[in-house]
């Protein structure tokens, strides 16, 4: 155990406040999580305020590691140890498989890049990735996902797999730029939703709103900022396809609920696409904190929705731009490399010199 280094004060009262927090205020009840003393700041206009900087930065996983079965919470032991690990000088910020390895041993020499594989070649995850506040748990649940009971994806239809198996051969595919993963070309990341989900790293987001306008702009992100509007109306036309779908907006009573669909069919999201429908809900539960919750809704691809819960905790701006293809020649040298090996197997095949 030589990694393991006394934590912050700061992270001392994320444990605290862990270990102190009862399941029964982990549930969808805003009653529950609000401290009594707690009043909602609010506009001119009388709506929450949501604005800020806001990240969502945990290693939870979106699904619930199958070591820990049916338990749907952390007990308070679990919460702390977890969290010391987490958050100790040199754990590598990428390693968010580590929290599904049973052995407390294991898992933390398997939290330092020291400890990887000698091929895997990376900057300094712990010097370039680490948060002034570190990554840690900001729940005690054992998954994002809170439906299905079990914390995991639905099981796929025949459909849905289908897309998925295609999607994967498309990626082996180099003849050129065009049939390479979007992600791979810095077109649409994943994570960026809807729904929005923690990236590896980079992490925030920052909330503006007018009487009329919610906007989402999220750091890691290669899309325009969400720009929402508040009228709940039926949005564009359905030959209007876009890659972060069309989002309308309403308040229900003190939580802004967000409704998207009408995604491009490019815009693979785990084999779902155009037919996706997300619903997402945030509800500001303290003055620290937003409950972000989702649901996805796509029949052609999973047996039933599914959907989570993500805190949303604030911190300090200022958020800074994310580039992702400004000055970046990866395609280029991607396409050259698979050429040259082309080349090498051809010459290979005939018996020439590939050198």
């Amino acid at each position: 155990m030589s990694h393991r280094h006394l934590v912050s004060f700061a992270t001392v009262a994320v444990v605290a406040a862990l270990a102190s927090l009862p399941v029964a205020a982990q549930t969808r009840s805003p009653e529950a999580a609000e401290p009594a003393a707690w009043t909602m700041p609010r506009l001119p206009d009388g709506q929450p305020d949501l604005q800020g900087y806001w990240t969502t930065q945990t290693f939870t996983p979106l699904e619930r590691p199958e070591r820990l079965a049916d338990q749907e919470f952390l007990s308070e032991e679990e919460a702390a140890l977890l969290q010391e690990q987490l958050t100790a000088e040199g754990v590598d910020p990428l390693r968010r498989d580590a929290v599904a390895i049973e052995d407390p041993d294991e898992r933390e020499a398997a939290l330092y890049q020291e400890n990887r594989d000698a091929s895997y070649v990376h900057y300094d995850n712990q010097v370039w990735l680490r948060t002034p506040v570190p990554k840690g748990l900001s729940t005690r649940r054992t998954s994002l996902i809170t439906y299905p009971p079990n914390g995991r994806i639905p099981p796929m239809t025949p459909e849905g797999a289908a897309r998925v198996e295609a999607e994967a051969a498309m990626a082996q595919v180099f003849d050129g730029y065009e049939t390479r993963p979007l992600m791979e070309r810095c077109v649409v990341w994943t994570h960026e939703g809807p729904p929005v989900l923690p990236p590896a790293y980079n992490d925030i987001h920052q909330i503006f709103q007018t009487p009329d306008h919610f906007v989402l702009f999220t750091e890691l992100a290669t899309n325009p900022p969400r720009i929402m509007a508040l009228d709940g109306g039926p949005g564009v036309p359905d030959a209007i396809r876009q890659f972060a779908g069309d989002s309308r907006a309403r308040w229900e009573g003190d939580t802004l609920v967000v409704e998207t669909d009408k995604f491009i069919a490019r815009r693979n999201y785990r084999g779902s696409n155009r037919h996706r429908h997300v619903e997402e809900r945030f509800t500001r539960v303290a003055e620290d904190t937003i409950r972000y919750e989702f649901t996805i809704t796509d029949p052609t691809t999973w047996t039933s929705p599914w959907g989570g819960e993500v805190p949303m905790v604030r911190i300090e701006g200022p958020m800074f731009e994310y580039g992702c293809h400004e000055g970046n020649h990866d395609i280029r040298h991607i396409l050259e490399i698979n050429r040259n090996l082309e080349r090498q197997a051809v010459e290979a095949a005939s018996g020439g010199d590939s050198r």
